[in-house]
């Protein structure tokens, strides 16, 4: 068993792991040391003993452009509120819901799976359905003046990234 091998099994997924502490500290709205040593450890030990309930083994290919994507949904969250209250507050009549067929490059589920919910995370925009192929996802949207525009944002701003992430070869 090579190092690394050694390394994955009592670290099965290195960035679930403190992001599940930082999940757990928010919860407590504590930072005593105390808890950020049981943040850590329930950050370790969560993925360690449900690893054989995951489908796949989570690959990311690419930490830069995964921090990208994070910075790049919290900014479009932030700004589609900001979008939302301004056309409910304003004109709400003047809105033009569609719903929008988004062709999908991914090929992994849970790529799939964070696509959809960035799209739901983000106010405005829900995902509705995945096709039974699931090379089309099903996109509502609160406002949707150009819907091919929609269409072409979601897949450079969250497919693209997420496909770089997880997919690359």
């Amino acid at each position: 068993m090579s190092r690394r091998q050694g390394l994955f099994r009592l670290l099965p997924h290195p960035l679930l792991t403190p992001a599940l502490a930082v999940v757990w500290l928010l919860l407590v709205n504590s930072a005593a040391p105390g808890q950020i040593v049981l943040g850590l450890l329930l950050g370790w030990a969560l993925p360690l003993f449900t690893l054989r309930f995951w489908p796949e083994r989570v690959r990311i290919h690419s930490v830069p452009a995964l921090l990208r994507f994070i910075a790049v949904v919290l900014y479009d969250i932030l700004v589609a509120n900001l979008n939302v209250a301004r056309l409910i507050l304003g004109r709400p009549d003047s809105l033009r819901p569609a719903f929008v067929e988004v062709p999908l490059e991914l090929k992994t589920d849970l790529a799939i799976s964070l696509l959809a919910n960035t799209i739901t995370l983000t106010p405005g925009t829900v995902s509705a359905s995945l096709g039974e192929d699931r090379r089309v996802l099903l996109v509502h949207a609160l406002d949707a003046p150009d819907p091919a525009g929609l269409v072409a944002e979601i897949k450079s701003r969250y497919e693209a990234p997420l496909k770089e992430i997880f997919e690359a070869c």
